[in-house]
């Protein structure tokens, strides 16, 4: 109980603060009545001490003395009956008082010291009926919004209104969940994850460091986490929210201007409970909303090329353009098969963060599952990079196959990406154009045919192709002298340069890349080496 609600009761009605008034959030344990000489050996910390001043100090050293004792005792402030032994406090009684910081209160003497215990000792007493009663009523109100259709922001809004502070529910890598401010926002910490989305690096260093984040994962209830000066955070509760044994997230209660207290972390468990109970729901609604769609989506990718089979309609209604450009890529999941119940819940865990990570863009979100891989559409511009960098888990890999337009289009791009599974030493996150040669090289068929088609298929379809096709390859065999090409063509060089122009310009090649003519004397030597024409 707070020494300002003791001066509210109705027995201090008539008491004054004569100095140390900015301390008056001081929590008050107990009272005592002391008039000795010396009242030290019968206070302690939070104690409220009453005296009549009969065996205070009159001196104004030994008075200054006093309080300064009084205050390093830690008690939570004094009140002076006056004026039958002692008219006033001291002026040095007050200054010292002030430069201490210890409440100095008078109150009349008609006044009985036993009024006054007895209501404050009342008080005290009802303190944890009253805390048990406000932790009920935030239990009662947070359940009710636990039965209803509700956000976890309105959930967070309702938990701090009801608290009256700032929180933050967050998942376990830190990033925001829900957030609800009350009144000015004094924590630097906090202002930066709200504006981040997450907490910030360093403070999550510090926390790891500190060895705070095991303390918080590994606790079944709320712990108090103090103030971090430095980084400009105040203190908080953590509570983490779970489901079964899975660590869901965390319920951030801040410390504003008031003191935490026993009835935040009794609201940060209930609140804990009702997030854990809003997720497990949010969860079950999206696997079923996602198995829905993985049934079309998955029908889609294997379909035969051609027609328009009623997969391609429900797939539309999901989100696919099939005027658009996609590449499909696949999330392979290092777990052996069939899947046991971990690793079919880590499956649904990863197509949940793809899914959301392409919400999140703004984007489709055409996600599918199958075995231990999840296959999902990456839209034209997409960086599949920021896909990878959200899983946040680096034993997954990713596999993607080119860029192809329509519902044709996604199905060749699905079996491309498909088609680099097989190859146990890919990078993490691959695509089909760069292990397209290493498979070349490694005598994959299907990989020769596609590298042999990306150079000379757009060709076959220009006029006058086949002189453009056989220009590219002399000038290959003759190491890219240029001269030399021009004289085995029997041409002038003017005509050999406008023929690779066009061939530049259809392939969307530059023939000066080191790169490019590596791989141009490559499908060079593959056509010798099958002795067939391009």
């Amino acid at each position: 109980m707070k020494l300002a609600e003791v001066l509210a009761l109705p027995a201090f009605a008539s008491a004054t603060v004569v100095a140390g008034a900015e301390h008056l959030e001081r929590e008050i344990t107990w009272s005592h009545v002391v008039d000795m000489p010396d009242p030290m050996p019968w206070v302690r910390p939070g104690f409220l001490l009453l005296t009549t001043g009969f065996s205070w100090p009159k001196g104004e050293e030994a008075q200054r003395r006093q309080v300064a004792d009084l205050a390093a005792r830690e008690i939570a402030g004094v009140v002076l009956a006056v004026p039958r032994y002692v008219t006033h406090f001291s002026e040095a009684e007050r200054d010292q008082a002030n430069v201490s910081g210890l409440p100095l209160i008078e109150i009349p003497f008609e006044v009985p010291f036993a009024q006054l215990t007895e209501q404050l000792h009342r008080a005290l007493m009802a303190e944890p009926y009253t805390i048990i009663e406000r932790a009920e009523q935030i239990h009662r109100a947070l359940m009710r919004m636990a039965t209803r259709e509700v956000t976890l922001d309105e959930i967070a809004a309702e938990l701090s209104r009801l608290i009256e502070r700032s929180v933050t529910f967050e998942d376990p890598s830190g990033n925001v969940l829900a957030a609800a401010s009350f009144g000015e926002d004094v924590d630097d910490v906090r202002r930066q994850t709200l504006e981040l989305g997450r907490s910030p690096l360093e403070v999550v260093g510090t926390l790891e460091r500190s060895a705070l984040n095991r303390r918080i994962r590994a606790s079944e209830k709320p712990l108090r986490i103090a103030a971090i000066p430095e980084l400009g955070m105040s203190a908080r509760v953590a509570c983490p929210i779970r489901i079964g044994t899975e660590l869901a997230g965390v319920v951030w209660i801040i410390e504003g201007r008031e003191p935490l207290n026993e009835l935040d972390h009794r609201a940060a468990e209930y609140a804990a409970l009702v997030a854990a109970i809003h997720i497990a729901h949010q969860r079950e609604l999206s696997t079923t909303e996602a198995r829905l769609g993985y049934a079309s989506f998955l029908s889609l990718l294997e379909g035969e090329p051609g027609g328009v089979p009623i997969a391609d309609e429900r797939v539309r209604l999901l989100g696919f353009d099939a005027s658009s450009h996609y590449r499909v890529a696949i999330v392979s999941i290092p777990q052996a098969l069939p899947l046991d119940r971990n690793g079919l819940e880590r499956r649904d865990r990863v197509a949940t963060t793809v899914r959301d990570a392409l919400r999140k863009r703004g984007r489709e979100a055409l996600v599918t599952v199958s075995l231990n891989l999840v296959p999902f559409l990456l839209p034209a511009g997409l960086d599949a990079a920021e896909i990878v960098a959200a899983l946040g888990d680096p034993s997954l890999s990713v596999v993607i196959g080119r860029e192809h337009h329509g519902i044709d289009g996604a199905r060749t791009s699905y079996r491309e990406a498909l088609s680099l599974l097989s190859y146990r030493d890919r990078p993490r996150l691959a695509t089909y154009d760069d292990l397209l040669v290493p498979r070349v090289i490694m005598g994959d068929p299907a990989a020769r045919a596609q590298f042999l088609d990306d150079f000379f298929t757009p060709l076959r379809g220009k006029k006058n192709g086949r002189e453009l096709a056989t220009a590219l390859l002399t000038l290959a065999r003759h190491g890219f002298r240029f001269r030399q090409a021009a004289e085995a063509l029997a041409i002038h060089p003017n005509t050999l340069r406008y023929r690779l122009d066009r061939v530049s310009e259809t392939l969307g090649i530059e023939l000066g890349d080191a790169d490019v003519q590596f791989r141009v004397q490559l499908a060079a030597r593959l056509l010798d080496v099958e002795q067939r024409d391009w």
